[in-house]
Parts: structure tokens; sequence; C-alpha cells
């Protein structure tokens, strides 16, 4: 055995391990990336649903924008509250109680209050509906199509279709908003969680075109409007609509709709 090769190999060996230790250690304090620490707080208290409810690319992104004082301390709509105030104290600003806010759909016409026109099979989703004939087989063009694109695209189960309608479990509902943005008829949006009056119709139709088409749609004939004491709500082409900041959900309009579309 030659013990001088030996020798010579272990040295080179260390050498080069010496040499690589060196290199790699000089690199990354050439090209270490700083971190923020706030950043790195943040996103550890965001709940990790990457939902986009935010409207930023994920909650990394959220955490980012909130560190660089780019986004309020509780854009996180799944989070809520609880974790606002967290980042919130991570921040070093005041607490600031948010809204709770849930999905609702603008539509009752289920299987019994509307009319088919024809009786359609094909790929079931909203969106393919645009291809389609009169939009869908429901004879009212602005209710809901029923064949659920909104409750693929919701991440918390939150949203089903129940006798040819969608119906949102508020409970189980995040308000990240991917319904709203995936109903292709606009019949979904984001309402507070207390709210307890809705229009359950989106309808532009007049009223003989309503009536033909639908039990319970709105038929705009103002009632409700004439009769709400907060001028809360009001008939905007031929539907009514609610104004959730002045609607103390006193129940006047209601009591007088003619349709019962307002409950």
């Amino acid at each position: 055995m030659n013990i001088t090769a030996i020798i010579i190999a272990t040295v080179v060996v260390a050498g080069v391990g010496l040499f690589i230790g060196i290199f790699l250690g000089v690199a990354g304090m050439k090209f270490e990336v700083e971190v923020n620490e706030k950043e790195e707080a943040v996103r550890a208290e965001l709940p990790g649903n990457n939902c986009g409810g935010c409207g930023y690319p994920g909650c990394d992104g959220l955490a980012a924008a909130i560190a660089n004082g780019e986004a309020p301390v509780n854009a996180c709509p799944v989070g809520g509250d609880a974790v606002g105030r967290k980042i919130a104290a991570i921040m070093g600003q005041d607490v600031v109680e948010s809204v709770r806010k849930v999905a609702f759909v603008k539509c009752a016409g289920d299987c019994e209050k509307t009319h088919d026109t024809f009786k359609y099979t094909g790929v079931e989703d909203c969106e393919m509906m645009a291809f389609v004939p009169g939009g869908g087989s429901k004879s009212c063009d602005y209710g809901c199509l029923g064949y659920g694109s909104c409750v693929k695209a919701c991440p918390f189960d939150a949203i089903h279709i129940v006798n040819g309608i969608a119906v949102v479990d508020k409970e189980a509902c995040k308000a990240c908003g991917k319904c709203v943005n995936k109903c292709p008829k606009h019949l979904i949006e984001l309402v507070p969680y207390d709210q307890s009056v809705f229009v359950h119709c989106s309808s532009n139709a007049k009223g003989k075109a309503v009536t033909e088409n639908c039990d319970v749609g709105c038929i705009g004939c103002r009632k409700c409007e004439k009769t709400c004491p907060n001028e809360a709500i009001k008939v905007d082409n031929f539907c009514a609509h609610i104004d959730y900041e002045k609607c103390t959900n006193c129940g006047a309009c209601k009591d007088v709709c003619p349709r019962k579309i307002i409950f």
C-alpha cells in the first residue's frame, strides 16, 4: 500500500471540500435574500387557503402586501376579525373591525317557480350555456341556471344546487368571492352576514314577461320603494335593489311585496 498516495488523496479531497465550503459560504452571503420578518409573521397567521378572495395571489401575496403597507391588516376574508386582530398586533396598528360578509344568490326561481322551455341534455356547466340557444332551458333569461359552476368554484363547500338553484350555506361561506366571479349571470353578490332581508331576484324584464316566466319574479311595482322608511330599497331597470348600508331589516318592504320575492 502506497502511504504517500493515500496522504495525497486525503489532502486533495480535504482541499476540494474546503474550497467548496468556502465557495458556498461566500455565495450564500452574496446572494442572500433579505427576509422581511413582519411578512413572515403575517404569513404565519394567515389560514393558508390561497383562495384569492383578498385580491392577491394567495396568502404569500397578501402577506407581502400587508407587510409593505399595500393592504389592510383585515384583508383576509377567510380569517375574519380574529386573524385581523393578530396581524394588526404584528404591524403595530389599531384593530379595525370588519363587517363579515357572505355570498347571496339573487334568484328564487327553483324548479317549481320557473318553467323550462326545452329539455337540455349535455355538459352541465353554467358557462357553457352561453353556447346554448336562449342561454339555457329556463324560461327566465336572468335566473340561476342550476348547473353548479359556482359549486365547483367554491373551495369551502359553502354553496350547493337545491331544487334547481344555487343556495349558500352562510355559516360555511368565507366570502372569498370565487362564486361571484364564476356566475355567468352575475347573480351572486357579497352581503353583510347580519343582513336578513333580501330581494331574491335580478330580472330586468318587464312585469308581463316576468309573470309569464316565473311565479315569484320582481315586477318592478315600486311598492317596496314607496314603503321603506329608510329609502334603502330602489327599483332600477324593473328590479328592486337593497342598499345594505341603509337597510335596518325592518321588513316593511317584505310585507308589501305582491310577489313575495323579498324575504
